[in-house]
């Protein structure tokens, strides 16, 4: 009598069997890690520019602040990119002729923006308004890292959804002094619990609706 099945077609047949129920968990495990991967969110890549803008440079060795170039972060939802007239009101006096500085000089010439590639790009199904966090206590290194330690612009933070939930649930956390919101050394106290608290109460957050989906999403 001839045989149908080859030897093998046992171990085939019970290796389906015990895919079937396993191939949907692993598949849905590999998508979520996928999508938290920094393929998808962007985390910890440094994106080229033109002109090759250095933070480390300019915020940490010149000591120019955040609103000096972002100078709508407290007054809109965008914190603002400088004009090119911001950039020449002292690159019309030093490195002049520098070559890295030449699209400065030409966006000046041919009176048109700068163009830079966007670090923190948020889909457009997310509102985030810059000037709501930062007047209520959330400081600049709570969401884009140590950036005077960042020769080119990189995203610090995954920027998730569950990363955002995670700060909406405890904003305690991460509020502290006005005075200390450009401040990149800023490390929360022993007692920040009890100072995030009080902040809560001074700038009258609701946190009860902070995880509304109406928040982030209009």
């Amino acid at each position: 009598m001839a045989q149908i099945f080859s030897p093998g077609a046992t171990t085939i047949a019970r290796l389906a069997l015990v895919a079937i129920p396993v191939l949907p968990v692993v598949s849905i495990l590999l998508a979520y890690a996928l999508m938290n991967s920094n393929h998808v969110t962007g985390q910890s890549l440094t994106l080229h520019q033109n002109p090759p803008f250095s933070h480390e440079h300019h915020v940490r060795e010149l000591g120019i602040g955040c609103a000096m170039c972002h100078s709508q972060v407290e007054k809109t939802a965008f914190a603002g990119m400088p004009k090119t007239e911001v950039c020449m009101s002292c690159h019309s006096q030093i490195w002049t002729s520098a070559e890295m500085l030449a699209p400065v000089r030409r966006s000046l010439a041919e009176n048109k923006p700068l163009v830079w590639q966007r670090v923190h790009n948020l889909p457009d199904y997310v509102y985030f308004d810059h000037s709501v966090h930062v007047t209520n206590g959330v400081g600049c290194s709570s969401c884009h890292g140590d950036v005077p330690t960042m020769p080119l612009m990189r995203q610090a933070a995954p920027l998730t959804m569950g990363w955002c939930l995670d700060c909406h649930k405890a904003p305690e956390r991460q509020l502290r002094p006005q005075d200390r919101i450009y401040d990149f050394e800023w490390t929360p106290p022993a007692d920040q619990e009890a100072r995030g608290h009080a902040l809560i109460a001074e700038h009258g957050i609701d946190v009860k609706h902070l995880t509304d989906c109406s928040v982030c999403h209009r």
